[in-house]
């Protein structure tokens, strides 16, 4: 089905989509009720944040970059609501950043009241709820259904084998000694076929979070999905839950946290200077493709420490640890990389470095430059770029060279949603060779605070047969 045809057939399927909803399960305790009530008097009493508040854009970014999207705000609310997001935001995690202490700082009172009633709430609900979960653990849910084609794309079908009668040249069989005039088993060529179908995907992530100490945390990723629009980079393990990832992170002192674990990336720690959060899978790296460690070895493991004043210093490594190869051995694959970065209320910059073994005898050198500027005012975009050289140890000294490049706006204020455009390279550009880019916009609408309606168009560069162009949009759950 060729792209306009799918684009006739996508208003149809969404409006099959529209009517779906997450319905959360109902208790009825007379202590949320209380509780409820209780509130009632305190949130009036409190003055309203409106989005010109550098505040109430700080809420904003903390909810994107605490993962916590069910919470966005949207138009004006009061500071036991914001009180609230924080809390709801920070709670499980032992390192905050400058611009998360001065929101902390600044609603101080309210956030005092907004934990007593919950601590009161959590103790009524645990005398019902005894034994049924554990009391340190948090769990969310989400789910992404995501409808959409691109134009050019194909597939490569297996030529597979056939059986032939031999024959020589002139067609003459049955010489002693040779194979002609009997059967043998040839292979056939690969052949690439259209892939423009309109596609439906969908993935589905349960994320558990326990606290030992109150600072410390064990974070499990459990996910499913399937589909073929890989630009959205959803879930695509199949049908069956897997555990995706595995991580304790903990701190050592008052700045230093650590983290090992498994299927988990090397630069989980890093802040890499980035605050563009496009959807798609090629440009949501900020030009930091490779430097990001994100290589996939199995076992990781990182550190970092907070300087003060918005600077941090982390590094980060990847092994094969779950392998008979080991950890650190000649016979192992190992990436390790470092990062510095600088960040501030509506700026930062960073710079990494990666080393990655892709061989017993090679290895690849990565270096990343990020940096981000915010002038938090209403109708100016965020700008987000990033550049990244390497070399790959396993080519020639003319064609071992390459550089990535990304360029990111982003407006987090248009209407109740939030519009992105970008550019950058595909993939990587080896020297000597052509440059093959990818441009994309899309906006990110919130329909209630569970639900948001994400709307995506892409172009991108083909070394060889059509370019592609996609149009997908992504219906994403949380609960």
């Amino acid at each position: 089905m060729k792209l306009f045809q799918s684009l006739l057939v996508a208003p149809a399927a969404l409006g099959l989509l529209a009517p779906i909803a997450v319905r959360s399960a109902e208790f009825n305790l007379g202590d949320i009720s209380r509780y409820s009530n209780d509130s009632v008097e305190n949130i009036s009493n409190f003055s309203e944040l409106y989005p010109s508040d550098w505040s109430y854009k700080a809420l904003r970014e903390l909810v994107v970059s605490r993962n916590c999207s069910n919470l966005i705000p949207s138009g004006s609310i009061s500071r036991f609501e914001a009180a609230s997001i924080i809390n709801s935001c920070l709670k499980d995690f032992a390192q905050i950043t400058v611009q998360e202490r001065r929101l902390i700082d600044e609603f101080n009172s309210e956030l005092a009241l907004v934990r007593s009633r919950v601590d009161g709430l959590d103790a009524r609900l645990n005398e019902v709820e005894a034994g049924s979960f554990s009391s340190t653990t948090v769990a969310s849910f989400s789910a992404d259904f995501a409808i959409g084609a691109v134009n050019g794309k194909t597939v490569t079908v297996p030529g597979g084998t056939s059986t032939v009668l031999a024959a020589n040249a002139t067609g003459t069989t049955d010489k002693a000694g040779n194979l002609n005039g009997k059967n043998v088993v040839v292979q056939n060529p690969d052949t690439t076929a259209p892939a423009e179908a309109l596609g439906f995907d969908y993935g589905y992530q349960i994320d558990l979070t326990t606290s030992f100490t109150g600072q410390d945390s064990l974070d499990i990723s459990i996910d499913a999905g399937q589909g073929t629009l890989s630009e959205l980079d959803l879930n695509s393990g199949g049908n069956g839950l897997v555990v995706d990832g595995i991580a304790y992170t903990f701190p050592l002192g008052d700045k230093t946290t650590v983290f090992f674990g498994n299927s988990m990336d090397g630069s989980t720690l890093f802040s890499t200077a980035c605050v563009y959060g496009g959807p798609t899978n090629t440009l949501d790296d900020c030009g930091n493709l490779n430097s990001a460690l994100a290589v996939g070895l199995g076992t990781a493991a990182g550190a970092s420490y907070d300087f003060g004043n918005g600077l941090t210093a982390a590094v980060g490594y990847e092994g094969q640890g779950a392998t008979k190869a080991g950890l650190g051995t000649k016979e192992g694959l190992d990436a390790i990389a470092g990062q510095i970065a600088y960040s501030k209320e509506n700026f930062g910059f960073s710079v990494t470095i990666a080393e990655i073994e892709t061989s017993s005898t090679n290895d690849d050198t990565f270096t990343a430059l990020n940096a981000y500027f915010d002038p938090m005012e209403g109708g100016l975009p965020s700008v987000s770029v990033g550049y990244e050289w390497g070399d790959d140890g396993s080519e020639a000294e003319n064609a071992d060279e390459t550089t990535h490049y990304f360029i990111g706006l982003q407006w987090d204020e248009i209407g109740d949603g939030t519009f992105g455009i970008a550019a950058g390279t595909a993939t990587p550009t080896i020297e000597n060779t052509d440059e093959l880019m990818m441009y994309e916009a899309w906006y990110s609408y919130p329909i209630n605070d569970g639900m948001t309606i994400t709307p995506l168009v892409f172009t991108k560069d083909q070394s060889s047969g059509d370019d592609l162009t996609g149009v997908m949009v992504k219906t994403s759950f949380s609960f």
